[in-house]
């Protein structure tokens, strides 16, 4: 079955660029281009998307709005929402991440990058670099005043939390496995657990719920 894309940017140059790369990798198509987020949104519900690859920076509707319908609508919890960015701004990676996108990618990326990372974020995953998960996220979320303790951090069990602080460090499943002598399946299902118990939308949002909540602060080494 296909990974099915939708494009959206305001320039059509860059939607023709990706619409090239996309198009020509098998199990993958473009099924919609938009030039603003609202149409993003529209375009999401009439047509079966697995991944949106959104710009920031549009006119009317930007991505994080977009960013933030997509994921606030039930009727598009499978979509996922792939940033794309200049990098100019770092505060609006964190915002698209906060309302709910499940990684981010530069505008200059490579065609094979690209290929690679729609297919992680379409699998359910994040793509999270290790510049997002120790920089660009720590520095805003460091200055939020979060709840002294989230109740529902009680649902969490001590494996839970365990595995929650590694992903939040940035270590995929079979990086956590190793470290734990568990299975990369059982790390998956407890990270699984962990997101519906917080009701995270994805791997991303773990990430997060860890630095928003001073789980995780910047420069804490990995835990031992």
């Amino acid at each position: 079955m296909n990974i099915r894309v939708l494009l959206a940017d305001d320039q059509a140059l860059i939607r023709a660029g990706f619409r090239m790369i996309i198009d020509a990798t098998p199990g993958m198509e473009v099924v919609g281009e938009a030039a603003d987020g609202g149409e993003a949104v529209e375009l999401c519900h009439r047509h079966r998307v697995d991944v949106v690859l959104m710009d920031i920076r549009m006119p009317l509707t930007d991505g994080i709005e977009a960013t933030r319908r997509i994921g606030a609508d039930e009727r598009l919890a499978g979509v996922r929402v792939l940033v794309l960015t200049t990098f100019d701004n770092d505060d609006n990676v964190i915002y698209a991440l906060q309302a709910g996108a499940s990684g981010f990618l530069g505008k200059n990326v490579a065609p094979g990058d690209l290929v690679n990372a729609v297919r992680v974020v379409a699998a359910g995953e994040a793509l999270l670099s290790p510049r997002a998960t120790s920089g660009l996220i720590s520095r805003l979320i460091h200055h939020i005043q979060p709840p002294v303790h989230p109740p529902q951090l009680d649902l969490v069990t001590e494996r839970e939390r365990e595995i929650l602080l590694l992903v939040a460090h940035g270590l995929s499943n079979d990086d956590i496995a190793e470290r734990l002598f568990l299975s990369p399946l059982t790390v998956k299902t407890h990270i699984n657990r962990t997101m519906t118990k917080l009701n995270t939308r994805d791997r991303a949002q773990l990430v997060v719920f860890a630095y928003q909540h001073h789980l995780v602060r910047p420069g804490d080494p990995l835990p031992s």
